[in-house]
């Protein structure tokens, strides 16, 4: 079921790679055709891409060779392959957000996040496929197809949303890290099903202009790759303020990269009440509470703490706001009966159309005076630790789309807080298990230098999956 890392190109660490392309070891060409040569094996299987941009990325991949042997690099990851969630705009390129409806739809612009990469010298391999608008955290797509967890090549299982392709993409070798969206734990949820690490940044963090809106108040953008390192490093890449969007950069955020190696000596980590283990699987359980031991190990004083309320209480004042706002954003589409839309995407966003400005209102309200019952909880904690999924990536047949599987990562959007989702075991079948570290807001670097010390006590987030080419 599962491999160690070894050296194909294709699944070395960002920040070999760039070296490799610095020192001359590697060349951004042969690195570009290698993942090229396994998105044409396995992704008509794995469907994680919406879009290829093969010659393109190849002729950038020419120019990054060229420029870095002539010396003259744009940045210290030029050359380095991508992939962007389908709802991320590029100039000139379609961009659906995961709806058939828009299967044509031109991008006018470039989002704010995809012209820093572009800056430094980072080359756009791909759109990855997506649930319709973000609504939905399985990762299925009525219209436009569910990508393939990697992790099982016989039955197709959930790989997590909304950026399900995002997820699938990196798991697969099929690119070196990506960026996804997060509402409700739409980067958590993949990094959780398909064995990788994805950050959840305070909203602010990253710039949200040029990418399809779902909920203004509750998006934030997340890089997703395979460790804490390379999701520092694209975290980094991607931060700081912007003229376009009046949330990004409020707080300054810190380089989080030279905090990663301080260690958790001395860290106050919070243990979830006992009431939020009901409904997590054995095999979750016993994964989280290894965790706990391997950072007590380290160092960490692991507390228990009691919270104001529980996980699920926070759900219904993050729908009214979801619902409220990606009503005003795809009313139009929604309501015309004529559109290709998923059936529950359809219903669920139309729920904000009986949302009163009032009852908006009051959901803001309450959101306020969550924020501020949680913060006191926590304040004498460094993090909370939590699974990141009750579950691990379960049979696509079995989804009950009225059961989302993100009772451990929607509070901390609700909440304005921060998360980082890593691999913290697998069950018997080999299928990846999650543990997420959730700190205050603009805490991110706190919860990296968290997720750092476990990685390099662990080899989880080390395993690879076995892919066979072929019929789907």
């Amino acid at each position: 079921m599962s491999a160690s890392l070894n050296n194909d190109p294709c699944f070395l660490p960002v920040s070999v790679l760039a070296k490799h392309f610095g020192s001359g070891r590697l060349s951004p060409v042969d690195v570009m055709d290698a993942f090229l040569a396994r998105i044409a094996k396995y992704d008509e299987k794995l469907h994680a891409y919406s879009d290829v941009y093969r010659d393109e990325a190849r002729l950038a991949a020419e120019a990054a060779d060229k420029a870095i042997r002539s010396g003259h690099p744009v940045g210290a990851f030029h050359g380095v392959p991508i992939a962007l969630k389908d709802l991320i705009e590029l100039n000139g390129r379609i961009t659906t957000g995961g709806s058939a409806h828009f299967r044509n739809r031109r991008s006018q612009a470039t989002a704010t996040l995809a012209r820093r990469l572009i800056a430094n010298g980072v080359i756009i391999l791909g759109k990855t496929h997506t649930v319709e608008f973000a609504y939905s955290g399985w990762g299925t797509n009525q219209h436009m197809g569910a990508p393939w967890n990697p992790w099982d090549n016989l039955t197709a299982r959930t790989p997590g949303g909304s950026s399900s392709g995002s997820g699938v993409a990196v798991a697969a070798g099929l690119a070196p890290w990506a960026v996804g969206t997060d509402t409700g734990g739409s980067v958590r949820l993949p990094a959780s099903f398909c064995g990788l690490t994805g950050l959840k940044p305070t909203i602010g963090r990253i710039s949200t202009a040029g990418i399809i809106p779902l909920s203004q108040t509750l998006d934030t953008p997340g890089p997703l790759a395979r460790s804490v390192l390379d999701v520092a490093l694209l975290y980094n890449l991607m931060r700081g303020s912007d003229p376009l969007d009046q949330s990004a950069g409020i707080v300054p955020a810190k380089d989080p990269l030279p905090m990663l190696r301080r260690g958790v000596l001395g860290l106050r980590l919070g243990r979830m009440p006992l009431c939020e283990r009901e409904g997590a699987t054995a095999d979750v359980l016993e994964a989280y509470d290894r965790s706990l031991q391997v950072l007590t190990q380290l160092g960490a004083e692991i507390v228990d703490v009691e919270l104001p309320f529980r996980f699920e209480d926070c759900f219904p004042v993050h729908m009214t706001i979801v619902n409220s706002e990606a009503y005003a954003n795809f009313h139009e589409v929604v309501d015309d009966e004529t559109t290709l839309l998923d059936e529950s995407v359809r219903i669920g966003i139309r729920r904000g159309r009986d949302i009163s400005a009032r009852q908006y209102l009051s959901a803001r309200t309450q959101q306020g005076e969550l924020q501020r019952a949680m913060a006191h909880a926590l304040r004498d904690l460094d993090a909370l630790l939590t699974p990141t999924t009750e579950t691990a990536a379960i049979p696509i047949t079995g989804v009950d789309k009225d059961k989302p599987p993100s009772r451990f990562t929607r509070f901390a959007n609700t909440l304005g807080l921060c998360a980082l989702a890593l691999p913290n075991g697998a069950t018997s079948a080999g299928l990846p298990l999650s543990l997420q570290i959730v700190c205050k807001g603009y805490d991110e670097a706190l919860a990296l230098r968290v997720g750092y010390a476990f990685q390099e006590a662990t080899e989880w987030h080390l395993r690879v999956p076995e892919l066979r080419s072929a019929e789907r």
